[in-house]
């Protein structure tokens, strides 16, 4: 719950209401913390919780989010996936992510170096960097 606290601190800090239904997206995510769900199923929820809200506002409510760091978007194939996430202190890192459960480990190092090296010539201006596979539970 700190979390979300930290989350409507930002929210308000930014001059953005805080309504029931960011409240209660903001607790929908949090609950799956350190793991990507796809949009689709926040949306589901949403409108299970708020029949009226319209997917418009649940996905502009998302990249809000996104954009004040509150939420980690990607997108694999055609779905895309949001991770909740409230860390302020370490905000760059990699992940792997594990596609029988959906587990995010942080990786800490970061790559970016030895690409930079293959393209001396070339100014980068982001990067992402994520591995897939099974984690350790998953593979039993």
């Amino acid at each position: 719950m700190g979390e979300i606290t930290t989350a409507i601190a930002v929210l308000r800090a930014n001059r953005y209401k805080i309504t029931k239904q960011r409240r209660e997206m903001l607790a929908y995510l949090s609950v799956y913390e350190n793991r990507y769900i796809p949009v689709t199923q926040i949306d589901e929820h949403m409108r299970g919780m708020f029949p009226g809200m319209s997917h418009n506002t649940i996905y502009r409510n998302i990249k809000d989010f996104e954009k004040l760091g509150l939420v980690e978007q990607q997108t694999e194939g055609e779905q895309a996936h949001v991770k909740y996430q409230c860390d302020f202190e370490n905000r760059h890192h990699h992940h792997f992510i594990c596609r029988q459960c959906g587990k995010v480990i942080e990786l800490k190092m970061c790559p970016l170096d030895f690409f930079s090296e293959q393209i001396p010539n070339c100014q980068i201006e982001g990067h992402q960097f994520e591995l897939y596979g099974l984690c350790e539970s998953c593979q039993a």
